[in-house]
């Protein structure tokens, strides 16, 4: 007679010397979520009541801009004392600049309180990355980074409806405040999880010369940004200039060979950038090519983000459940690949003879692409990454995500804004056809995320 016995099964990420931290973290990205979704929204209300239009597009670049910086402090800062300190000191200034937005009698107030609450963002996000690498076994890193990707979903699909609400019947200055409210307890609730795998572990400064190269790529975005939403020879101006600074700073925050698209890290921290470049530079004009080419009204164009929503949360389900039957690359190739796809379907309902819900469903492939491979490449970065490496690394998949998908965003805007008043069509097929560009070569880069790869 023979037993077998069988392995304890690991404990889950809301088992109890988990839960909390879990439940905290994921409670902060999705009021981060729901901040950003809101405040887009809102943002136009917001410019018209305190008469600041001229400085709308900075509401939108001043954050990213202080992000970048931010982003490249925190991970510094990580690898020198812990995520615990960046952590706090993120969730401060973000909660800072809310309140201060807010609150803003004009609007160059409000862009400062956009700006400091941009900074507090690129400190947190990368420092809960690290707080995973450190605190949580390799196990169960791709559950807690699904559990990140899906907390972005509720805010998708009730955020934009809500901040609406807000703004339509009360007061928009609720949309800032109304979030320190919830995000402090939600910040409360980590610290009893956040107390152990605190110690230091290297010394140095904080601002290094990357910091000051930080600098320099945040002012290319900013430039990328404003430069984009103006006309004329200042915008080519702005956003050459623009470029130009994040071209040459850019390659000095992030690994070496990562442009190369180098066998396994460096690959990893460039489909981070391509993938969201890809999807995110194309969906800003799925709503609005579904309303004004194939007459659809606002609420029924805005579905089909839902619908993505949707299938982005079942596909970083399935990522994050145990024992999966394929290496990573394969998963981020067949993700890249999905991308390109739904982008390509989507384009295809320009034509009238092609039904609207095949686009609908043709998106949805996008969003089951960036389910796959947004949590995979963030369980890659730390695989790849020493314990002092991991506040450096996570930086910098933050940065290839920022800087490029700023960098598509502005380009694409402009060679819409130039072209559509000729043909708006090819202003479409245009403005889709740059990030599905990125999907293809993501879909190379997905084959180089394996450090065994030729």
């Amino acid at each position: 007679m023979t037993s077998t016995i069988t392995a304890p099964r690991p404990p889950g990420v809301l088992a109890p010397q988990y839960r909390a931290l879990t439940v905290g973290m994921v409670a902060l990205i999705t009021l981060v979520a729901f901040e950003a979704l809101a405040v887009t929204t809102a943002m136009p209300t917001v410019a018209q009541s305190l008469d600041g239009l001229s400085l709308y597009a900075l509401a939108f670049g001043g954050p990213l801009a202080s992000g970048v910086v931010a982003m490249v402090i925190s991970g510094t800062w990580s690898d020198l004392k812990g995520p615990t300190r960046p952590l706090w000191h993120g969730t401060g200034w973000f909660l800072a600049g809310l309140v201060i937005a807010g609150l803003a009698p004009t609007m160059e107030v409000l862009v400062v309180g956009r700006a400091i609450q941009g900074f507090g963002g690129g400190l947190l996000t990368v420092a809960l990355y690290v707080v995973v690498g450190r605190l949580y076994p390799a196990e169960l890193r791709p559950r807690i980074f699904a559990a990140f990707s899906t907390a972005w979903v509720v805010p998708s699909l009730v955020g934009p409806a809500i901040a609406g609400l807000i703004v339509q019947h009360t007061n928009w200055r609720i949309v800032f405040l109304a979030v320190p409210v919830l995000a402090v307890p939600a910040a409360l609730i980590m610290r009893p999880g956040l107390s152990k795998g605190q110690e230091v572990t290297g010394s140095g400064k904080l601002w290094t010369e990357r910091a000051w190269y930080a600098v320099g790529a945040a002012l290319g975005v900013g430039l990328l940004h404003y430069g984009g939403q103006q006309r004329g020879a200042v915008q080519l101006i702005l956003i050459a200039v623009g470029l130009a600074a994040v071209v040459v700073f850019a390659p000095k925050l992030l690994p070496k060979g990562t442009f190369t698209i180098r066998a396994g890290l460096p690959s990893v921290i460039a489909l981070r950038g391509l993938v969201a470049a890809a999807g995110f530079g194309a969906e800003v004009f799925l709503p609005l090519m579904l309303t004004r080419e194939r007459g659809l009204s606002p609420a029924f164009a805005g579905l089909v983000l839902t619908v993505s929503a949707l299938s982005w949360s079942a596909a970083s389900w399935y990522r994050g459940r145990p024992n999966q039957p394929f290496e990573h690359h394969v998963f981020l190739q067949a993700g890249m690949v999905s991308i390109l796809l739904g982008i390509a379907i989507a384009a295809a309902t320009l034509d009238d003879r092609v039904p609207v819900v095949v686009g609908i469903l043709g998106w949805a492939l996008t969003g089951l692409g960036m389910g796959t491979v947004f949590p995979t490449v963030s369980v890659l970065v730390l695989e790849y990454s020493t314990v002092e490496q991991q506040g450096a690394n996570s930086s910098a998949l933050q940065l290839s995500d920022s800087l490029l998908t700023a960098t598509v965003l502005a380009i694409g805007g402009s060679l819409f804004a130039a072209i559509e008043p000729h043909s708006p069509t090819t202003a479409f097929l245009t403005a889709f056809g740059l990030p599905a560009a990125l999907a293809l070569v993501g879909v190379f880069a997905a084959r180089r995320t394996s450090p065994l790869s030729r």
